[in-house]
């Protein structure tokens, strides 16, 4: 009696095995190739940048050549943020924000990383101008941040809107950390405010600008100027004979200094006191306040001003004191700031010390 044909046992388990091992093999396959692909795309990125026009770029970020079709970026040359004078700009910012909001208990460490969501540049304009903007204090999301930098950017270009300067900046480029967009909003701050700082002159950097077009990545190389001359800057008075000298005839600036240093000492050296160096010697201001009560034969009283003073604001009231001297005797206030005089700018000294010059050169 033949037996009836077994029917072969279905296997469920070992089915759901092999689909559960080329699932995964199938995912493994897609991530590797999504790996190759940003590979292939950081690659591209780095090898667009590193053309022979221009030193190669080792700190390039995987995230600066992950580009959208017509996707822009830009960054800062390596070589560029080793210049000692970027360097220099980007310090005295950093200072004068933290001394700006010393009282909030703000410090701000590196910008790009520490600006970009428009807190800090909230709490620093509000001090800088005196108002209180209406935003959220904290927001996490990006188009809340987005929403404060707009806030915060629009009440900028009101108050620059009417000096007719170019606004270098967007809220895409601060909030993107770009760090040459965050320094030209800076400066300009630091301009419109005439903070109480010493901007270096005639910073420039080299800007790598990535764009992504068919599908290849392709660099250029523009020359970004941050800074230009003081009076520039700062909005100084028509140019007068110091201008000159300093520009056209440097090799008589000596005997200038010499001819001031030797004025200055015929009258100090009653205190027995001495000057070699015009620009440091009279930057914290007690030089000047005792050489006018010298001139003017008074005594002034030590409570009116710091005799050692230590901080850069107690050098700026010295300053100012002998400056409100000068104009009670006559004359007319000084072009230089106290704040340039107290960073060490010569023009600024020289200026100061040739007034008194002018008037008191024959006085015994």
């Amino acid at each position: 009696m033949s037996s009836a044909p077994r029917s072969p046992t279905p296997r469920p388990r070992r089915m759901k095995k092999d689909e559960s091992f080329l699932g995964k093999l199938g995912g493994t396959l897609a991530r590797k190739r999504r790996a190759r692909e940003v590979s292939d795309l950081q690659e591209e990125g780095k090898n667009a940048i590193n053309s022979p026009m221009s030193p190669a770029l080792a700190d390039v970020h995987p995230e600066d050549t992950q580009l959208e079709e017509n996707e822009e970026r830009t960054m800062i040359d390596p070589t560029s943020k080793d210049d000692p004078k970027f360097k220099e700009l980007v310090k005295v910012l950093l200072n004068w924000i933290n001394d700006v909001l010393v009282e909030e208990r703000i410090i701000v460490k590196q910008l790009e990383e520490d600006l970009y969501d428009g807190q800090v540049l909230q709490k620093l304009l509000e001090k800088l101008a005196g108002c209180k903007l209406n935003v959220a204090e904290v927001t996490q999301s990006e188009i809340g941040q987005k929403q404060k930098l707009q806030t915060v950017l629009e009440t900028v270009h009101d108050l620059l809107r009417p000096r007719g300067w170019a606004l270098r900046w967007s809220v895409d480029s601060i909030h993107g950390k770009n760090l040459v967009a965050i320094l030209h909003l800076l400066v300009s701050l630091a301009m419109h405010f005439r903070a109480p700082i010493r901007l270096p002159e005639h910073v420039t950097v080299q800007v790598v600008v990535v764009r992504k077009r068919e599908g290849l990545l392709h660099s250029s190389h523009i020359s970004e100027e941050l800074t230009t001359t003081t009076e520039m800057m700062m909005g100084r008075f028509e140019r007068d004979a110091f201008d000159t000298l300093f520009d056209h005839a440097p090799d008589k600036l000596s005997v200038v200094k010499k001819s001031l240093i030797t004025f200055v000492n015929k009258h100090l050296n009653k205190l027995n006191l001495e000057v070699t160096e015009l620009e440091t010697q009279f930057a914290d201001g007690v030089y000047l306040v005792l050489l006018m009560g010298l001139l003017e034969d008074y005594f002034v009283p030590l409570h009116n001003f710091y005799l050692t003073p230590e901080s850069f604001d107690q050098k700026v009231h010295n300053v100012s004191f002998a400056f409100e001297l000068m104009l009670d005797g006559g004359l007319k206030k000084p072009k230089a700031r106290p704040e340039d005089v107290v960073n060490l700018d010569l023009k600024s000294t020289l200026r100061v010390l040739y007034n008194l010059f002018t008037k008191y050169k024959n006085v015994e």
